[in-house]
């Protein structure tokens, strides 16, 4: 199996079919080059299958598996998942609901905690940055298209460095938060006899709980915005190839020089497998388990039908 192409900067059209495949240009052609590439599910965008293997995932109705090969993706990843944990709860207004937006906002505080996420979220915005601008000189490229990414990521780097201080430094001083949090590491710690003023706090009014609980998250609004664009414009950069893994097993070499930064499986949502996803820099595999009710777990045998996409931006 041959490792992805090396990018160059292309002349021609054929050759930014080339580049197209390593950095997802498709996301920014302009109608010179396809007048379709910009509809989704449209023909022009999706990959031609091979006619010697039958097809047979859903373009609809598919689970999406990712998997990071980086640190700083899988940190991103993981801070998306609890901005949308947290968003989901905001909409309830039962005790459980600010429960459950308090013990999310302690592992959000934890992963800030550990390292500076603001200097890391920044690098990642211009390394973004600096690789879209390369494509200015791309033939075919959407320019006005491209110069509203290029705007949107400016004006984000713009409002983080105009932040002062470490995100959320606030609510880490916050004694009340301080308190829950010292508790969230013992089991059922935040009972109400083991913290009274949350039992208090819980009890008071809907309106006052979520006004309050509204001021804590905005702290990471402007992150929270970042991320959401970093692994928009990351997911994007993805052009879904479909793929058979051969008795339930498939793996691919990557090339070191173009660092992928997420891979995506795509499964039709009606086949009894799971897909587990494991790489890094050189490689990566994804390997079709079936679950059972006993809790073991066994690859499958037959052949899987799936599409891929190597995030690379």
């Amino acid at each position: 199996m041959k490792p992805p192409q090396r990018c160059l900067t292309p002349t021609t059209v054929g050759q930014l079919k080339s580049y197209q495949s390593c950095i997802g240009l498709d996301l920014m052609l302009s109608e010179t080059v396809h007048p379709k590439a910009d509809i989704p599910n449209h023909p022009a965008r999706r990959p031609t299958p091979d006619p010697g293997i039958r097809r047979t995932v859903s373009v609809t109705k598919t689970i999406v598996y990712e998997q990071p090969l980086n640190e700083r993706t899988r940190t991103l990843l993981r801070l998306e998942h609890l901005f949308k944990q947290m968003a989901h709860h905001m909409r309830g207004g039962t005790v459980w609901d600010s429960r459950s937006v308090l013990t999310t906002l302690m592992d959000v505080l934890s992963i800030f905690a550990r390292s500076d996420l603001k200097s890391e979220v920044m690098k990642e915005m211009e390394r973004h940055t600096a690789n879209l601008s390369r494509m200015k000189q791309v033939p075919g490229v959407d320019h006005e298209r491209l110069e509203v990414v290029l705007g949107e990521l400016a004006s984000l780097t713009d409002r983080l460095y105009a932040q002062k201080g470490q995100t959320a430094a606030e609510l880490r001083r916050n004694e009340f938060l301080k308190t829950i949090m010292q508790r969230s590491s013992i089991p059922g710690g935040s009972c109400d006899f083991d913290v009274p003023v949350y039992h208090w706090w819980l009890k008071q009014p809907v309106e006052r709980r979520n006004a309050e609980l509204n001021h804590w998250l905005s702290s990471f609004d402007l992150i929270a915005e970042a991320v959401d664009t970093i692994l928009r414009l990351t997911r994007q950069s993805g052009n879904p190839n479909r793929e058979i893994a051969e008795g339930g097993f498939f793996q691919q070499s990557l090339d070191a020089n173009i660092p992928c930064q997420l891979v995506r499986v795509a499964v039709d949502e009606r086949l009894p497998y799971f897909a587990e996803i494991s790489g890094g820099k050189h490689r990566f595999t994804v390997r079709f388990i079936a679950p059972s009710a006993d809790g073991r777990q066994v690859q499958a045998e037959q052949d899987i039908p799936f599409e891929l996409s190597r995030c690379v931006i």
